[in-house]
């Protein structure tokens, strides 16, 4: 299936033309076309046209529209203001173009794959081996979940990469812990579930910690421990492997409740680039972008100094000859660029972390690792706050676990399900609770915009009114129950029919699904799409209020309603797909 040329686009493409045949020693002009209140569309190109051509902006306007073409697609185009385009579309074009749409069999809805995709590589959802996920780790996941999709369905090549935090000296105290207690991690039964795991993982931490502060023997045998890590012994990484195998327990079935999809080889962590660290350094100071100072090779930076006016560096080896997070960070780099061939590296990380990279990218541009072809950029996000706009803990102060938050969330949800349904059994109701809850917090992460910090309020996440995404999975669970009751009537457009005012104002709307995934997938930015869907609904609200579908006035009607509410559940299903959100059919 082709894809489907946009009303904006069609309008585009007639008003540059009639800009060139009007101004041919502009060249190719652009209309700057946008949609407006006044009219389905406004162009405010001509009046900079006109200053750089000396013109007068009324005056070129109406030259403009003597040489539109209108008929098919632009019904009425008249000059207002200064100079501006108001510019009115067919019933029959709006009909016809979602019915294009409408017959893409691929799912697409007639959306364009971009015209030059590349291979991006995201890294996104970094736990930590051994340690229990708390909300902090909710942001990295969601985000960059969506944005994976939105890139995917624009046709970019993407490969995820999972930074899990997997090596450090920390590995020490709990491999030697496990060496004098070999029975720690034992499983009991085949299947162990990721509570087990990581209460197994928790209580090891726990024991192993108290004795390393309590017992200098073993805290020196530990530290020997670490020596024995990084010079790759046999059997330490084989007790090292089974802390990572058990935490991998733990994260899958956290990300399984997230509804997401973490795939074991896109987990590429820490200890993934070990063998890459020491040729890092060495080319790092042989090409001179780093130095030794004091031991320690280190980056420094004309712009990045200290409170006390120093230069702060990037430290890439510790003095003692440990490697820190850079070595590690511009090893991954290396590999994404010149074994992957990535063309954009993503990174969703905390914007706390935003110091970091910027050395760590500034870095690699300086090795010549990164140029114009190959770009890093660092999808910062904010903070999860309480509701008291501080950052959210439980109340005795300690971080909030990742699983005690999508548990309420389902279980909030559950009840808002239960009391709306009508004919759910039980087992569907936490089936819909379950995918209420868990979309209710990925919708409330992503309509924010990812740099900005937000609140967490379940009591408002979950609500049936306001800009939420129980309020758009309702709106599709309703038309699909409209499209059950049409009995005989079938979703038909009827291009020859005119249009209500809501009517019009929906298929406008659900026709800018197109140019909404293109925004929103080159600037990394799902809170577009959040607004868009959002808007969706609330066009279709407003339709359903004002135009009854299967009481309209005649049978052709009927059709045409029950085509406007069938490619507005598409549209939505699609796009909170793209989301990571799910739709049930009913609710």
């Amino acid at each position: 299936m082709a894809s489907v040329t946009s009303l904006s686009d069609s309008v585009h493409q007639r008003l540059a033309a009639a800009l060139s045949a009007a101004l041919p020693q502009a060249g190719s002009a652009d209309p700057l076309l946008r949609r407006s209140d006044r009219a389905d569309f406004q162009a405010n190109g001509i009046l900079a046209l006109a200053k750089k051509e000396k013109a007068n902006p009324r005056e070129l306007a109406a030259q403009v529209v003597s040489r539109v073409e209108s008929g098919d697609v632009i019904k009425d185009i008249e000059v207002s203001g200064p100079g501006f385009l108001n510019i009115t579309i067919t019933d029959r074009a709006i009909t016809e173009t979602l019915a294009a749409r409408y017959a893409d069999d691929t799912g697409r809805l007639g959306v364009p794959h971009a015209e030059q995709p590349g291979t991006t590589v995201i890294d996104y959802a970094q736990p930590n081996v051994a340690k229990e996920m708390h909300v902090g780790h909710l942001r990295s996941a969601v985000i960059g979940d969506s944005v994976t999709q939105l890139l995917e369905f624009t046709g970019e090549s993407v490969v995820r990469r999972h930074h899990i935090g997997d090596w450090g000296t920390q590995f020490g105290m709990l491999i030697q812990y496990l060496e004098e207690h070999p029975h720690e991690l034992d499983h009991k039964a085949d299947e162990v579930s990721g509570e087990e795991a990581m209460s197994n993982l928790d209580r090891i931490y726990k024991a192993a910690r108290k004795l390393f502060d309590a017992d200098e023997a073993f805290k020196t045998r530990a530290r020997r421990r670490v020596v024995d890590l990084q010079a790759g012994e046999p059997r330490t990484l084989a007790m090292w492997q089974k802390f990572v195998d058990e935490s991998k327990i733990y994260f899958f079935s956290v990300f399984e409740k997230l509804d997401m999809e973490i795939r074991d080889p896109d987990i590429v962590g820490e200890s993934g680039y070990n063998d890459m660290l020491a040729e890092t350094c060495r080319l790092l100071e042989e090409s001179g972008v780093a130095v030794r100072s004091e031991g320690a090779l280190c980056v420094f930076f004309d712009d990045i100094k200290g409170p006390d006016g120093k230069p702060v560096p990037l430290i890439v080896q510790k003095s003692d000859g440990g490697y820190g997070y850079a070595a590690t960070d511009l090893s991954a780099i290396r590999d994404r660029v010149f074994n992957i061939k990535a063309n954009t590296l993503l990174y969703v990380v905390d914007a706390r972390q935003s110091l970091h990279f910027k050395m760590v990218f500034e870095t690699a541009r300086r090795a010549g690792w990164l140029n114009e072809d190959v770009k890093a950029v660092q999808l910062a996000f904010g903070t999860v706050l309480g509701k008291d706009g501080k950052p959210f803990k439980t109340r005795e102060g300690e971080t909030v676990r990742l699983v005690d938050l999508l548990d309420e969330a389902i279980d909030r949800a559950s009840a808002v399900v239960r009391e709306k349904a009508q004919d759910l059994s039980e087992e569907e109701i936490a089936e819909r609770g379950t995918q209420v809850g868990i979309g209710a917090v990925k919708y409330a992460d992503l309509s924010t915009s990812a740099n900005r910090d937000y609140k967490f309020d379940l009591d408002q996440m979950v609500s049936l009114n306001g800009d939420t995404s129980v309020y758009l999975q309702y709106a599709y669970a309703r038309i699909q129950s409209i499209l059950r009751k049409a009995g005989e009537a079938r979703p038909v457009a009827h291009p020859e029919l005119e249009l209500h005012e809501a009517e019009r104002a929906l298929g406008l709307h659900a026709d800018s699904f197109a140019a909404t995934v293109a925004e929103a997938a080159a600037e990394y930015a799902p809170h577009k799409m959040t607004a868009y869907l959002y808007q969706l609904a609330s066009h279709y609200t407003t339709f359903y209020d004002k135009c009854p579908v299967l009481k309209a006035e005649s049978p052709e009607q009927i059709e045409n309603r029950l085509f406007l509410c069938d490619i507005t559940a598409r549209t939505l299903h699609r796009g909170m797909a793209l989301l990571g959100i799910r739709t049930p059919e009913r609710l």
